[in-house]
C-alpha cells in the first residue's frame, strides 16, 4: 500500500475496522448463526470469484462478478448480519484486482462487500424479511416477500456506492456527491435484479428441495454474467484496435493530432439527426476515426512537408484511401466503415478520388464522413489561417451542396449543432503553438497538414471488386471548404 494516498488508506482502515466490527457477533456463544448455511454459501461465493480469476485478462473485469452478487443477497436474506458480511468478506478475498496496489484493493473490496450485505441484511430483517420466505413447512409469502428484498437491494446499492464515492474521493480527490450520483444510477437497477434473484434462491434455499435446488437460479445467471462478459470484452478489443491504429497515425502525422477524434463526433451527430440505429452511429463512429488510416501507407516526407504539394506528392497523398481500405479490409467488425475510409474523398459532382463516383453511388457513410471531415477541417487552426468559426463553416458547407457534398449530411449537421453545439475544447488547439507530449488519443486537436495551402478533395464512395487505377489528375481548386490535399 505504499503507493496508496494516505486518505486512501485512512478509508481502507476505517472500513476494515467497520467490517470487523460486524462480524464479531457472529462468533459469540449464543449467535443463531447457521454455520452450515453460511458454509455452503462461502463455498458457492469462493467458486464463482476463483472461475473469475481464470478468465483472460484484458476484460471488463471478473466474469463472475454479477453472478457473485445473488450469492450475497442470498446470504442477507438467509443469515444474520455478521454471517453475512462474514460470506462477503470470504468469498471476495479470493477475487480477481485488475490494477495494483493489487492487497489494498483486494483489502478494500472484501471489506467494503462485507459492511454492504451487513447494511442489506439489518434493513431486511429490520422489515421483517426473514418471516416471508417460508420454509419448515411454511410457503413463501408472495408478494409480501418482495418489499423487504427490494428494500434490502436499496440498501446494498446506497452502501457500495457511498463507499466508492468516499474511497475515490480520497485517492482522487473527486467531490464524494459527484461520485455517488455518476455511479448510483448505474448500479442501482443491476442491483435489484441481482436482489430478485437471490431472494429466489433464498426461498428455494429455504423449500423441501433444499440447497441443491439454488443452482436452478445460480448457474443460468452464472452463464448470462459469462457471456456478457464476453460481450464487454470483444467491445473492448475492438476499441482497443481503433485506438492503436488511431496512434500510429497521430505518430506518423503529428499535425492532425485530434483530427480523427472529432470528426469521429461529428460523424455521430449527423448518424443521430438522421436517425440511424444503435448499430450504424457505432459504425460511423469508428468511420470518422479511421477515415485517415491509409495515411500509414504515405510517406512521411510527403506528410510533412512544408509548402505546396508537387504534382507527383499529390497523386501520392489520393491514394491514402485505397491504402486505409487495404489495412483495415480484414477487420470484420468495420462493416460499412470501410466504404467510408476507401471513399470519402469523392465528390457529390463525381470530381473526386480516387474513382471519380457521383451522387448515390457514393456510400452514405462516406458522404457522413465527408461532411464531418470538411466541418473540422474548417474550424481547426492551420499554419497558415486561422479557424473558421462554427457558422461561417456551416454557411461553406451549404454554399458546397449539391456539388462537393450530400445537401442531407450538411444539413444534419446543422441541425444538430444547432442542437447540441460544437464547444471551443473541440477547435480551438492551434497547431503551430507548443503542445503538451502525446499522452491520450482523446486530445482534441486540429487536422491538417503542415503548410500545405492548396485544395482538398472530398470523399471515396463504395469499393468496386475490380477498382480501375487511380487517377492521375489533380484535382483543379475549388472554392469551397478548405480543400488541403492532405487532411
Amino acid at each position: 500500500m505504499s503507493g496508496t494516498p494516505a486518505a486512501a488508506r485512512v478509508c481502507v482502515l476505517a472500513a476494515v475496522l467497520g467490517a470487523g466490527w460486524c462480524t464479531l457477533p457472529a462468533f459469540a456463544a449464543d449467535a443463531p448463526v447457521p454455520w452450515g448455511t453460511a458454509a455452503l454459501l462461502t463455498a458457492l461465493g469462493l467458486g464463482c470469484e476463483a472461475a473469475g480469476r481464470r478468465s483472460p485478462p484484458g476484460g471488463p473485469g471478473p466474469v463472475a462478478a454479477g453472478a457473485f452478487l445473488p450469492i450475497l443477497l442470498a446470504a442477507a436474506f438467509l443469515l444474520p448480519p455478521s454471517a453475512a458480511a462474514l460470506v462477503a468478506a470470504s468469498g471476495s478475498l479470493a477475487g480477481r484486482v485488475e490494477q495494483p496496489p493489487y492487497a489494498a484493493r483486494r483489502i478494500w473490496r472484501a471489506a467494503q462487500l462485507a459492511l454492504t450485505c451487513a447494511a442489506a441484511s439489518w434493513t431486511y430483517a429490520a422489515l421483517d424479511g426473514p418471516a416471508t420466505l417460508g420454509g419448515a413447512g411454511a410457503a413463501p409469502d408472495f408478494p409480501l416477500a418482495l418489499p423487504p428484498a427490494c428494500a434490502a437491494a436499496v440498501a446494498f446499492s446506497l452502501v457500495l456506492t457511498a463507499l466508492d464515492g468516499i474511497v475515490l474521493a480520497a485517492a482522487e480527490r473527486r467531490p464524494v456527491h459527484r461520485s455517488v450520483y455518476s455511479i448510483l444510477p448505474l448500479a442501482l437497477g443491476p442491483h435489484v435484479v441481482h436482489a430478485l434473484a437471490g431472494l429466489m434462491t433464498a426461498v428455494l434455499w429455504r423449500s423441501p428441495y433444499g440447497p441443491l435446488s439454488a443452482l436452478l437460479v445460480l448457474l443460468p445467471m452464472y452463464l448470462s454474467c459469462w457471456v456478457f462478459a464476453q460481450y464487454h470484452r470483444e467491445q473492448a478489443a475492438h476499441r482497443a484496435t481503433i485506438r492503436a491504429l488511431v496512434h500510429a497515425v497521430d505518430i506518423k502525422d503529428t499535425y492532425t493530432r485530434g483530427h480523427s477524434e472529432r470528426v469521429g463526433r461529428a460523424s455521430v451527430l449527423i448518424a443521430r439527426e438522421l436517425g440511424m440505429d444503435d448499430h450504424r452511429v457505432e459504425g460511423l463512429r469508428f468511420a470518422g476515426i479511421l477515415h485517415d488510416i491509409g495515411k500509414l501507407g504515405v510517406p512521411t516526407r510527403v506528410l510533412r512537408k512544408d509548402g505546396p504539394l508537387t504534382p507527383e506528392e499529390r497523386r501520392i497523398m489520393e491514394l491514402h484511401p485505397e491504402y486505409g481500405h487495404e489495412i483495415v479490409r480484414g477487420i470484420g467488425f468495420l462493416d460499412e466503415a470501410r466504404d467510408a475510409i476507401l471513399h470519402h474523398h469523392e465528390r457529390l459532382d463525381g470530381s473526386g478520388y480516387p474513382y471519380g463516383l457521383s451522387g448515390s453511388r457514393i456510400p452514405e457513410f462516406a458522404r457522413v464522413v465527408a461532411v464531418a471531415d470538411a466541418f473540422d477541417a474548417m474550424t481547426s487552426t492551420r499554419s497558415y489561417r486561422r479557424a473558421r468559426p462554427v457558422h461561417a463553416a456551416l454557411a461553406e458547407l451549404k454554399r458546397c451542396a449539391g456539388s462537393q457534398f450530400d445537401p442531407r449530411m450538411v444539413g444534419a449537421l446543422d441541425r444538430a449543432l444547432r442542437r447540441h453545439g460544437w464547444s471551443e475544447a473541440d477547435t480551438a488547439v492551434t497547431a503551430d503553438e507548443p503542445r503538451e507530449p502525446f499522452v491520450s488519443l482523446k486530445t482534441p486537436e486540429p487536422q491538417g497538414p503542415h503548410g500545405a495551402r492548396e485544395p482538398r478533395g472530398v470523399v471515396p464512395a463504395a469499393r468496386r471488386d475490380t477498382p480501375p487505377a487511380p487517377p492521375a489528375r489533380s484535382a483543379a481548386p475549388l472554392s469551397g471548404p478548405s480543400r488541403d490535399r492532405r487532411r
